[in-house]
């Protein structure tokens, strides 16, 4: 459906309300830092350890001379402390589980979208949220599963399912659709202050604000969205509407219709691989296809970049542009797969996830080790905690003047430049400091990356494959999150809790697979802008 068939007001109601649940719903697994003393605290996983035993269950390694250690650097009752190994890796295993599968969701969530609509979409996510809100209120007396992984697990799961499925909304008011994507995606970052909400209402009552009822007072939020979904929200997605479909267009929109004839036109002579002998029967085959087959995330993301389209597509001869605008717009999604433009941002990404959700899971053991204070580590975690959701909210209208103003491989040498500035500052010892500023521009960076990588996807790779390509980057991504537990497993146990050697593999990591990819784009990029120039002045 188009903005125009639906009231004014209704739209502004409905992209209201997507803000709300957004804010309440969206992303609050990955406030696990705060939540994660409140646990502790509570006793979750506490009967797994046996603290006079001589052995642990994994790998019956012997942990009596980790606890001496620990013991030496914190008091052991501190409640921010888990009292043994055994509890502390099932607790990040539940922040593990649920990243990974909010990443793993995205290819499967953006189909349902596609195929069922926003509301069905919203609904399952209010489902899952539903289930995973009773699944924590009577977790004391559940035996036959984990309720606590699978609780957390499928708030994992019904916070993509709910966020996503707003993201057309931006559509409901295409002259505001990016500041409309911002709202949603600056919603979605705050909502990670869920948990920090509930872990000072634990502080100030821990006898009533119990995860019981925490949770019971969080049913609001799955049963609101499920009122609003089948109250005010569409059935169908916004699309971005044809300018002839528009009452009384503007110059804007009139330009858009050319830049779309023009480029359709350019799609329709071209092969992806210039082959010649096309028949015209196939051309009008697909294109029935193609029509009844609309991303509705790229939909979504391309009423914010119609300018750019615009002005990519009507520029003047004589301006070289290191634009990459277009390079696989039109191209079949086999032909994108098999590309290093894909290969090499799955990789890329799929590194930082893992080592963004790995600090976010550690953040307090890695610097307990790293600054030999509980006390310490505990300040920086609650820092953290803060800044985790600001820091979403501050950075991402300078993320957006960011990524309008430089080129995508000037983007993505400044990612891998903070992404090594973060792991050097992580693995520095003994400096409160050092572990300040690492925070500081951790929680910024991660929205700059998030934004910086479906910008990628939208420029590259195009709006009528966005969904799939960009799923599958998630996707990938969320499969090689579990190693993060692998990773977990080998600081509590080889290691001796120290996370420097494995900080400083995935920073070497990091170092081969970014600069493979910056240079890949760099040259690419060159090449095309040089390409770009040559052929539209021998047109002329």
């Amino acid at each position: 459906m188009y903005f125009f068939e639906a009231t004014e007001r209704k739209r502004y109601a409905q992209v209201a309300c997507a803000v709300i649940w957004c804010l309440f719903g969206a992303g609050p697994i990955f406030g696990f830092a705060a939540l994660k003393p409140t646990l502790i605290d509570q006793g979750v996983y506490a009967n797994v350890c046996n603290i006079n035993s001589n052995s642990t269950n994994i790998d019956d390694i012997n942990i009596s001379s980790t606890m001496v250690f620990l013991s030496k650097i914190y008091p052991i009752h501190s409640n921010t402390l888990s009292n043994c190994i055994e509890q502390d890796l099932k607790l990040n295993m539940m922040f593990t589980v649920g990243a990974a599968l909010t990443n793993v969701s995205a290819l499967i969530i953006g189909s349902t979208l596609d195929f069922y609509g926003p509301r069905i979409c919203g609904l399952i996510g209010a489902f899952f949220l539903l289930l995973a809100s009773i699944i924590f209120i009577y977790s004391s007396s559940i035996e036959i599963f984990d309720p606590y992984l699978i609780g957390y697990s499928l708030m994992a799961l019904g916070g993509p399912f709910s966020y996503i499925s707003s993201f057309q909304l931006s559509n409901a008011f295409p002259e505001k659709s990016g500041l409309i994507l911002a709202l949603l995606t600056g919603a979605f970052d705050t909502s990670s202050a869920i948990f920090l909400i509930y872990n000072k209402l634990y502080n100030y009552n821990s006898n009533f604000f119990t995860l019981m009822n925490f949770y019971k007072i969080y049913l609001i939020v799955p049963i609101f969205i499920i009122i609003v979904q089948l109250t005010i929200m569409p059935n169908e997605s916004y699309l971005t509407p044809p300018p002839e479909l528009i009452p009384n267009p503007t110059d804007e929109q009139r330009a858009l219709s050319i830049a779309a004839a023009n480029e359709n036109l350019i799609h329709s002579t071209t092969s992806n691989n210039n082959e010649e002998g096309e028949e015209d029967e196939e051309i009008n085959e697909v294109q029935p296809l193609l029509m009844r087959r609309r991303s509705s995330l790229g939909d979504a993301y391309k009423s914010t970049y119609i300018e750019e389209e615009i002005e990519e597509l009507t520029k003047s001869k004589t301006e070289f542009s290191y634009s990459i605008f277009g390079i696989l717009h039109g191209k079949s999604a086999e032909y994108q797969f098999k590309s290093w433009w894909f290969i090499l941002i799955c990789l890329f990404a799929t590194i930082q996830m893992l080592r963004l959700n790995y600090f976010v899971a550690t953040i307090n053991s890695q610097y307990v080790y790293l600054l030999k204070s509980n006390k310490l580590a505990d300040s920086l975690n609650k820092i953290f905690d803060i800044a985790l959701p600001l820091g979403g909210i501050i950075s991402i209208p300078f993320v957006g003047i960011f990524l309008d103003n430089f080129s995508t491989y000037i983007v993505m040498i400044i990612l891998l430049i903070i992404s090594l500035i973060i792991g050097i500052l992580g693995i520095i010892e003994n400096s409160f400091i050092s572990g300040v500023i690492n925070v500081l521009i951790f929680v910024c960076y991660r929205p700059f990356f998030y934004t910086s990588i479906s910008d990628y996807c939208a420029k590259v790779f195009g709006f009528e494959t966005f969904g799939l390509i960009y799923g599958s980057i998630m996707t990938c991504s969320g499969i090689f999150n579990f190693l993060q537990s692998l990773l977990d497993n080998l600081t509590h146990t080889k290691f001796n809790m120290n996370p420097i050697p494995l900080n400083l593999l995935l920073i070497i990591i990091t170092l081969i697979i970014g600069l493979s990819t910056v240079t890949y784009i760099t040259i690419q990029t060159r090449n095309y802008a040089t390409q770009r120039f040559q052929s539209a002045n021998n047109s002329n």
